[in-house]
């Protein structure tokens, strides 16, 4: 019998693909093998998005280009595992899964800031310089956010893309004869 428990309070997520609530509110991630019976367990996160990137990650790697992801907008961002090794997935999807937790805390920081820059210039003011609460949570781990592992691996790919085409001659409207045309080489 297939129960229908309310994803509201635990069960799968209502949207994301390879989520699931427990009963304590964290939310977990986990995958299966392709043509296998196992399941590779992708971690235990505070929230459902971050829980939801491990997902793309792991189905990324074990389905290729055409796995149906949470955040299909995001996956040429994702970390590639280095190998197909359970362990390297979980890695992959950890790291992905930090850095959606703390690009979400970064932009949680920035929207409160300007708000707490006011209550800060506000304290100035009276000479009351107590540190903000907030204060505790402004650490952001960069190298998690811009995905700084892979970062010489995406330039170096990078650097393997051919130029565009240059077309010197053969075009049907080039004229002729080059010398009668000025060249900047002859300027002064």
């Amino acid at each position: 019998m297939h129960s229908t428990s309310g994803s509201t309070s635990t069960g799968r997520h209502p949207v994301y693909r390879g989520v699931r609530r427990r009963s304590s509110g964290k939310w977990v991630s986990e995958i299966r093998e392709p043509k296998k019976p196992n399941r590779i367990w992708l971690g235990t996160y505070p929230t459902p998005e971050m829980a939801a990137v491990a997902y793309d990650v792991a189905v990324l790697a074990l389905k290729g280009k055409d796995a149906e992801l949470n955040f299909p907008n995001s996956a040429s961002s994702l970390p590639v595992p280095a190998t197909l090794s359970p362990r390297d997935i979980q890695m992959a999807a950890a790291s992905a899964a930090a850095a959606a937790g703390a690009a979400k805390d970064a932009l949680n920081a920035e929207g409160s800031s300007s708000s707490q820059g006011n209550i800060n210039k506000s304290n100035e003011n009276n000479n009351n310089n107590v540190p903000s609460s907030s204060m505790a949570h402004d650490f952001v781990d960069e190298d998690l956010i811009f995905d700084m592992p892979n970062v010489l691996v995406n330039m170096a790919e990078g650097m393997l893309l051919s130029p565009p085409p240059f077309d010197i001659g053969g075009g049907e409207d080039e004229p002729e004869n080059m010398d009668d045309e000025p060249s900047l080489w002859n300027f002064p």
